[in-house]
């Protein structure tokens, strides 16, 4: 077996298939702001109803990956479910 120091550093070689990024549009120089309001209203009671469905769907694809015997990936549902669990709380509908 050869030590790192008897490796050869590979040449840096283009591509055949890589994109060539000469003509990019320049990134704009304000961040994109996900947070603020976009202006406008949100639907509340059709919120409230996804919030709901995807509650139950992670809820019982959790139940289903415990069954399993998958904990790692039941425990990920679970707190996807927690998560819509917690957003059903807030849009009080």
């Amino acid at each position: 077996m050869k030590h790192i120091s008897e490796l050869k550093p590979a040449t840096a070689q283009p591509r055949p298939n890589a994109m060539v990024m000469t003509n990019a549009m320049p990134r704009s120089s304000q961040p994109t702001r996900r947070n603020e309001s976009s202006g406008f209203p949100r639907p509340q009671a059709r919120s409230a109803q996804n919030a709901q469905r995807n509650y139950e769907r992670y809820l019982a694809l959790a139940r289903a990956e415990a069954l399993a015997g998958d904990r790692i990936v039941a425990e990920n549902y679970f707190q996807h479910a927690e998560h819509y669990f917690r957003s059903m709380g807030e849009n009080p509908n």
